[in-house]
């Protein structure tokens, strides 16, 4: 019996290798879990692989699997077809209870849509689609509050070099950290550098992001002012800003050829303010955010009353 041990960074990716090293398919598998893998912090920290066993089912398993199948199913029929034999006149008499409860229901929603006023400009606007509201987190950064004193300042940015130089240790990279504090906005700005900063921005920024949220908790722990926290590496929020506000470009631009609205992946609250506001200012589209969170999306579409009659080519 050929039985292989296989480690991958998922279940599914150490199965497929278990198939390719076996020459067979999923139904001929036969899989005992090893070690179970995580993730890690932050997906790049103390993260664990799967590691499975896995051998191809000997031909007496896999009729043994196929017996019981067929015998689950017969008993699931027969289940069903002693239910439908039970007791049919009380099925009758349930099912004319329910077409009566139906129908009085029906009746009672005539006679409240009769009642009901004309609709005020108050629902109207309810019906609208959500405008962009800022996170919980944010309304708190409006009000900047009473301004931080130099020393104040020295040990907020003191408590962040040190949160993240021990993240850095135990990541065990090597990573320069510069601090810049703006008394009038009471943001904190932190640019790292190092040799592979990819891994620190992660997909989309997520990771970059993560560290950006912890840092914050980190900061403003105890604290009676809200300080604004910043963090950046080889310049990535500005290059970032400039892609996403080419793409709110290109996207109004298609929508304005096809005449057709356009839905763009799904965004955190920063990028799609972003888009918002690169096209806010365009005569021929509008742009309306819809779903919720993670998954809330923009969507690019022409104006119903634009302040020209249609695009010309130089507008396209």
């Amino acid at each position: 019996m050929n039985e292989i041990t296989v480690s991958a960074k998922t279940y599914d990716e150490a199965i497929t290798k278990a198939l390719i090293q076996l020459e067979t398919t999923s139904e001929h598998l036969k899989v005992n879990i090893l070690e179970q893998g995580s993730n890690g912090f932050l997906g790049i920290l103390g993260g664990r692989p799967w590691t499975i066993s896995a051998r191809v089912k000997t031909e007496e398993e896999e009729a043994e699997e196929q017996r019981v199948s067929e015998q689950k199913k017969k008993e699931q029929e027969e289940k069903k077809e002693k239910c439908r034999e039970q007791k049919p006149e009380e099925n009758k008499e349930k099912e004319q209870k329910e077409k009566e409860k139906r129908e009085k229901a029906k009746g009672e929603k005539v006679k409240n849509r009769e009642k009901t006023e004309p609709e005020t400009e108050e629902s109207n606007r309810k019906r609208r689609p959500k405008k962009e509201r800022p996170h919980p987190e944010e309304s708190k950064r409006d009000g900047v509050g009473r301004e931080v004193l130099q020393e104040e300042a020295e040990k907020i940015k003191e408590a962040a070099i040190a949160f993240l130089s021990e993240l850095f240790r135990m990541m065990d990279t090597e990573v320069q950290i510069e601090t810049d504090f703006n008394y009038q906005t009471n943001e904190l700005k932190l640019d790292l550098s190092g040799d592979d900063m990819g891994i620190m921005i992660g997909k989309r920024g997520q990771t970059l992001d993560s560290l950006q949220y912890l840092v914050s908790l980190v900061v403003n722990k105890h604290r009676d002012v809200y300080i604004h926290v910043k963090l950046d590496t080889e310049n990535y929020r500005e290059r970032r800003e400039q892609k996403l506000r080419s793409l709110a470009r290109n996207i109004a631009g298609k929508v304005k050829q096809t005449r057709k609205p356009i839905a763009l992946e799904p965004m955190n609250p920063y990028e799609r303010r972003v888009i918002h506001s690169a096209l806010q200012r365009d005569p021929y589209v509008t742009t309306i955010s819809e779903g919720e969170d993670p998954y809330r999306h923009i969507v690019v579409l022409l104006k119903k009353n634009p302040k020209k009659k249609s695009p010309s080519r130089e507008d396209l």
